[in-house]
Formats: structure tokens, C-alpha cells, sequence
């Protein structure tokens, strides 16, 4: 920003030019000629309203960024559920962990969203609402999916394997096929949920609400650690199994 200064009126020619040597003189001249400039221009108002004026445009850009602020976001928003419809009935990621990701960072619920047979290892939604989601058949290995609300949702076949699901609500979710192995359930809500040969070893279940599980036929409790009292042996009379199974 440019401070505007009056300067004082400069020194007749003759005062200025003093006793220099000759060939000094055009360079005095010079000098003498800029300072009346400067003093002519210090005084001219114009100017002094020139600098108003680009200071005002700068904050008019300012205020007309942080009113829009909210449109950009919203376009952020359908350009990340562009990505993520996009590559619907796809494998690999096609965008869709950094599309997801976003929406989860500024709230936007994630329900019904179809990602089905997507590759999202590493997939980080803590906190997510995922009611009725498709993740049937994804690779959500080693994701954070902690405290995410799966109420109703599809993760028939997913691998899950080493996943966060601490304090997760997977209460009606159909984890038929699913793959739980060394995946942390602790606390997690499993009542109605369908858990059909799915392959538990080594989960660790401390804390998790089982009641009125649909099915747990097929099951694989190899190794479970951390189980509710009774529910091993609850679920292996309905048919679970305690197998070691293959590499884990």
C-alpha cells in the first residue's frame, strides 16, 4: 500500500546545482527535475483517491470470495458425488476414497451411497453415516471405520480384514461372506445383523452388542478374542464354526 506523503517544495536550480563539477550537472538535473515531480504529485488529490479506490477493490474481492464460499463448497460436493456415481459397477478406486473422504470431512451424510466391489483400502470415514449403503464385494482393508453408522447396509462379501469398527453400528447390516479377520469389532452394535459365513478369526469382539443376530450359520470363530460371555458358545449352536482356516 502506497502512503501518501506532502513533501516539502525543493530548492530553486541555482541553490540545487551548488558548486558540481560539469559533468555532474546533467545527473543534478535530473534529481532536481524528479523532486519537483514527487511535489507536484504529493499535492495532487487524485491520486491520494486512485489509492482509496484499490484499497476498496481489494476488500470488495475479499468479501465477494467469503460470500461465495458456500457455492464452492457445494460445487466441491456434486463434483465429488459426480466421481463417485461415476465409477459405479467399477473395481479400483476411481477417486472415490479422496470423493468420500471429502464429503465425510464437512459433514455431507453418506446414505444409500453405492460403492460396491470398489477398491477403498484404507478408506478413513470415521464417524460416517453409511445407513444403506452397497459395499457389497469392496476391499475396505486396513480402513478407519470407526464409530460409522451401517444401519441397514450391504457388506455382503466385503473384505474388511484389519479394519476399524470400533463403536460401529452395523445393527441389520448383511455382512454375509464378509472378511472379519483380526478386524476390531470392539463395542460395535451387531443386533440383526447377518453374519452368515463370515470369517471372524482373530477379531477382537470386546464389548459388542449381539442380540438378535439374524444368523451366524457358517460363521468362522476361529481365535476370536475379547468375546461376550456365552456368545461362542451360542453361536456355535447355531451353527458357527471354529475353524483355523488359511493364512491370515
Amino acid at each position: 500500500m502506497l502512503v501518501r506523503e506532502l513533501r516539502n517544495r525543493p530548492v530553486p536550480w541555482n541553490a540545487h546545482k551548488g558548486s558540481h563539477s560539469w559533468w555532474a550537472l546533467p545527473f543534478h538535473a535530473l534529481e532536481w527535475t524528479l523532486q519537483w515531480a514527487a511535489y507536484g504529485l504529493s499535492r495532487w488529490a487524485f491520486l491520494e483517491v486512485l489509492e482509496y479506490l484499490s484499497v476498496l477493490s481489494v476488500l470488495v474481492v475479499v468479501v465477494f470470495y467469503f460470500s461465495e464460499a458456500g457455492d464452492r463448497k457445494k460445487q466441491q460436493h456434486y463434483q465429488a458425488w459426480q466421481v463417485i456415481n461415476t465409477a459405479q459397477g467399477k473395481g479400483g478406486s476411481g477417486g472415490r476414497i479422496e470423493a468420500l473422504q471429502e464429503l465425510n470431512r464437512d459433514g455431507v451424510p453418506l446414505v444409500g451411497v453405492n460403492a460396491a466391489g470398489a477398491f477403498l483400502q484404507g478408506l478413513k470415514l470415521r464417524g460416517a453415516n453409511l445407513r444403506r449403503a452397497d459395499l457389497g464385494a469392496a476391499d475396505l482393508r486396513d480402513s478407519d471405520l470407526q464409530a460409522c453408522d451401517f444401519r441397514h447396509a450391504t457388506l455382503r462379501g466385503a473384505n474388511l480384514r484389519q479394519a476399524n469398527l470400533r463403536g460401529a453400528n452395523l445393527e441389520n447390516a448383511d455382512l454375509e461372506d464378509a472378511d472379519l479377520v483380526n478386524t476390531d469389532l470392539s463395542g460395535a452394535e451387531l443386533g440383526g445383523s447377518n453374519l452368515k459365513n463370515a470369517d471372524l478369526r482373530n477379531a477382537d469382539l470386546n464389548g459388542v452388542r449381539w442380540s438378535n443376530l439374524k444368523s451366524v450359520e457358517g460363521a468362522n470363530l476361529h481365535g476370536v478374542r475379547n468375546a461376550p460371555e456365552g456368545f461362542v458358545e451360542w453361536a456355535i449352536r447355531k451353527k458357527a464354526v471354529t475353524e483355523p482356516g488359511g493364512a491370515e
